[in-house]
């Protein structure tokens, strides 16, 4: 169990975040509707000069067909030049280091891992990527993938407000999520946590003397310019292979809570946003209310154990409680980072964590997660409908037949993405070949693995172990599969809403009210346990009695 001054410290981090994202709000919605501003000197002549060498015509509006397009397209490129980055890195300048080229096998699962907002890693950064990949890549990938998130959550939203008619563009949404947001808020998160001490340099290794007389080489580099945009866009790829759990990445305390902070703030923004942009504010609350209410019991969950972390032998350098609680939320946000190795935490902590990745809302990544809380709120809807014997209606719209098998293919892609990998990681014997075996132990990190891919988390038990053709190419399949495949069906549901008739009266349950946000958990939890439960049972449950068997 934790103590009240860490209790404290879960409700402060959280409350903070909480409150400084409903602030933020109203100037997110304002970017996206394109509201006049103060900043319009500095940003419109920036932004007016991309549109012009990209060919935008910024009157030019999208339905969810070509909205989905213009993004898929964006990202397919992105995954092009990041691909060919990586083959030819060897032969391109800023590698000081001399790192040689990447095999094609792990480039593309590292192109598609960066684009699709996952950052699932099988290398070791400081060993392995130039200064010119770390960059033009991976910290270029971590602006660009959360902003694709947050456009697409963005589009979602404007088809369920009821005198829309359009989705918006993309390419004006993606370029003012980008000089308005992103980089704004990455350059104040990326000052801070310099000033904390976290490292930033092009320069090339030093070699020093320690004073035992041995050699060790300090490995620098553009590390606090990522550390902000990896929590921010709740990306999570880490400069080193330890990711925040190595010094210069993570140096203290302070920046740990500062990470968590940067976790949440746009995943918890865009629930407020939500109620903004379809101009009833009220209608957050199950948003908002079902992801703390989901999040408290995951915490919950995580710190039962009176020792929630830590194994022997692995780095405790912020204890069990911080662990843990940079694991629930890692976790909850879709970030994936690590402050220490998942290796030494509570079997419960581990069920926590994939409670997070199964859910995905809570609050989920940015802009993605709030898509996947409506569509739990429309799957809840529903099933109320046919309780009470009353047509299902959400924001005024009655909800169809197509709508309820639209959400439930979107809600059944994702279990469907990490079992059958994960049965195929056994039945071909690339569990066997990395050396995880089929205890309940190596049956959770490879469940974990596909459940990370298929999630877009990106945190894993393998590491650089996972670095096999069998395992980059698996999880880059389904890393595209866990994307795009959901963006696709909701946002072709919200396009269906599109002038569709409203009937102006709630015949069915209110669902602005604390009543409908406790039945939408309820619900949540209904279909993560019938779905999962019985993979949990043979993996982390499993190992977790074990514990109390044998002791922990």
């Amino acid at each position: 169990m934790i103590n009240a001054v860490q209790a404290l410290a879960v409700i402060l981090i959280i409350g903070v975040a909480v409150l400084i994202a409903k602030l933020i709000a109203p100037y997110l919605v304002a970017v996206y509707n394109r509201k006049p501003s103060r900043l319009d000197k500095i940003f419109n002549p920036i932004e007016n000069f991309i549109y012009k060498i990209i060919g935008v015509d910024t009157a030019q509006t999208m339905g969810w067909k070509q909205y989905f397009l213009a993004a898929l397209l964006v990202n397919v490129v992105m995954i092009i030049i990041a691909f060919l980055i990586q083959v030819f890195q060897g032969s391109l300048p800023l590698n000081p280091m001399h790192f040689p080229d990447i095999h094609p096998d792990l480039a593309f699962m590292q192109a598609v891992s960066f684009t699709t907002n996952t950052d699932l890693q099988h290398y070791s950064g400081e060993a392995a990527y130039s200064y010119l990949s770390q960059i033009s890549v991976l910290q270029w990938l971590q602006f660009a993938s959360p902003i694709t998130g947050i456009c697409v959550g963005i589009a979602f939203i404007r088809g369920l407000i009821p005198t829309s008619k359009d989705m918006g563009n993309f390419y004006v949404d993606f370029t003012r999520s980008i000089t308005r947001i992103f980089l704004p808020l990455a350059f104040i998160a990326s000052i801070v946590l310099l000033a904390l001490g976290v490292p930033q340099t092009l320069s090339g290794y030093t070699t020093v003397k320690t004073i035992e007389g041995a050699s060790q080489t300090i490995l620098a580099g553009p590390v606090a310019s990522l550390d902000g945009i990896m929590q921010l866009g709740t990306n999570g790829g880490g400069y080193y292979g330890a990711n925040a759990a190595y010094p210069f990445m993570n140096p203290s305390q302070y920046t740990d809570a500062i990470m968590i902070f940067l976790m949440l703030l746009l995943p918890l923004a865009m629930l407020f946003v939500f109620g903004e942009m379809i101009g009833k504010k009220r209608e957050s609350i199950p948003l908002v209310g079902g992801a703390l209410i989901l999040g408290g019991a995951c915490l919950a969950l995580a710190f039962t154990p009176s020792l929630p972390a830590v194994g022997p032998g692995i780095e405790t350098r912020f204890g069990g409680f911080f662990s843990t609680f940079w694991t629930v939320i890692t976790t909850m946000c879709t970030t994936g980072s690590v402050n220490a190795s998942l290796s030494g935490i509570h079997p419960l902590g581990i069920t926590s964590g994939f409670l997070g990745m199964f859910i995905q809302s809570i609050p989920g990544g940015k802009g993605v997660g709030m898509m996947y809380m409506v569509m739990f709120i429309l799957i809840t809807v529903f099933i109320v409908g046919l309780m009470s014997g009353r047509t299902p209606e959400y924001l005024s719209v009655k909800i169809t037949g197509r709508d309820v098998l639209l959400v439930m293919v979107a809600f059944l892609l994702h279990p469907l993405a990490i079992l059958i990998p994960t049965v195929t990681a056994y039945a071909s014997g690339a569990a066997a070949a990395i050396g995880v075996n089929g205890s309940s132990v190596g049956f959770t990190q490879i469940l974990w693995e596909f459940t990370s891919a298929s999630a877009n988390n990106g945190s894993d038990f393998l590491g650089a172990s996972g670095n096999t053709p069998f395992f980059n190419i698996s999880t880059g399949i389904i890393m595209l599969i866990g994307r795009y495949g959901p963006i696709l069906i909701l946002l072709a549901l919200s396009g269906s809403m599109i002038g569709r008739k409203r009937t102006g009266t709630t015949t069915g349950l209110k669902t602005d009210t604390l009543l409908f946000t406790i039945v939408l958990v309820a619900s949540i939890i209904i279909l993560v346990v019938l779905s999962f439960f019985p993979f949990l049972a043979i993996g982390p449950i499993a190992s977790f009695f074990r514990g109390l068997t044998n002791g922990f």
